[in-house]
C-alpha cells in the first residue's frame, strides 16, 4: 500500500493555496504529504502540527511549525485515518495523536482525509478505537467501555500530553456520532478517536484510478 499512500499525499497538495497555513497530521500516509509539502514550502506561510513527529518531520525539511492558539482557524488540515466509512467518519489515533488531531481538525473549514483502499470500510470498528485517557481514571474508564460491548486494552505508549491510551476491541460502530459523543462523556477521557461528529470533508483514495468523494 506504500505507493497507494504516497498517490493519495501527493493529491492532497492540489488543496494547498498561497499563503495558507496548513494544518498536518500524522501517520505514514502524512509523511508523504510533508515530503510533498517541502517541494512547495516558499509558497506557505507556515504549518500547524498534530504531533511532536510531525513537527519533527516538517522542521527537518525547512517548514515553520506555528501554535494554533496564535494562528486562529486554518483553512486546511490534511491528514489520514485508520477506517474511513461511507459517510467520511472516521477512526483515528493508531499513531496516538488522536487529541491534537481532533483539535486542529476542529479549527479547520476543510478537512482532506488521504487514505489507501485498506482503510476504507462499511461499519466502523474492525480498527481497534483508540481512546485518549488521563491515567488515574484508567480502571474506571475501562468499566465503562465494558458496559458498552466493548473489550479495552492498555496500550504500552504515553501520547504528546502524557496521557495513556486504551484500544477498545470488538465494536461495530453503527452509530458514530452517538458513540463519540457518549464515550467523551465518561470522566476522564480525553477524547476518542472517533472523527464523526466533525468528520473528513474530502477523502482521497490513492487506488488506480485515484478516487475523490
Amino acid at each position: 500500500m506504500t505507493e497507494a499512500k504516497r498517490i493519495a499525499a501527493e493529491k492532497a497538495i492540489e488543496y494547498v493555496q498561497d499563503g495558507m497555513i496548513v494544518g498536518v497530521g500524522t501517520g505514514s500516509t502524512v509523511a508523504y504529504f510533508i515530503d510533498a509539502l517541502a517541494q512547495i514550502k516558499d509558497k506557505i506561510a507556515g504549518t500547524v502540527s498534530s504531533s511532536e513527529n510531525s513537527t519533527a518531520k516538517l522542521r527537518a525539511h525547512g517548514i515553520d511549525v506555528l501554535d494554533l492558539n496564535e494562528t486562529g482557524p486554518l483553512s486546511l488540515y490534511v491528514d489520514g485515518a485508520d477506517e474511513c466509512d461511507p459517510n467520511k467518519c472516521l477512526i483515528k489515533g493508531g499513531g496516538g495523536a488522536l487529541t491534537r488531531e481532533k483539535i486542529i481538525a476542529e479549527a479547520s473549514e476543510t478537512y482532506v482525509c488521504i487514505i489507501d483502499p485498506s482503510k476504507r470500510v462499511d461499519v466502523l470498528g474492525k480498527f481497534p478505537l483508540p481512546i485518549e485517557v488521563i491515567p488515574m481514571a484508567r480502571s474506571l474508564v475501562t468499566r465503562e467501555l465494558t458496559k458498552l460491548g466493548g473489550e479495552p486494552i492498555l496500550r504500552d505508549f504515553t501520547t504528546d500530553n502524557g496521557n495513556i491510551i486504551l484500544d477498545v476491541h470488538g465494536l461495530q460502530i453503527s452509530d458514530p456520532v452517538g458513540l463519540e459523543r457518549e464515550i467523551n462523556a465518561i470522566p476522564g477521557v480525553v477524547t476518542v478517536g472517533l472523527f464523526a461528529r466533525r468528520p473528513a470533508d474530502i477523502v482521497i483514495e490513492g487506488s488506480e484510478p485515484i478516487q475523490v468523494w
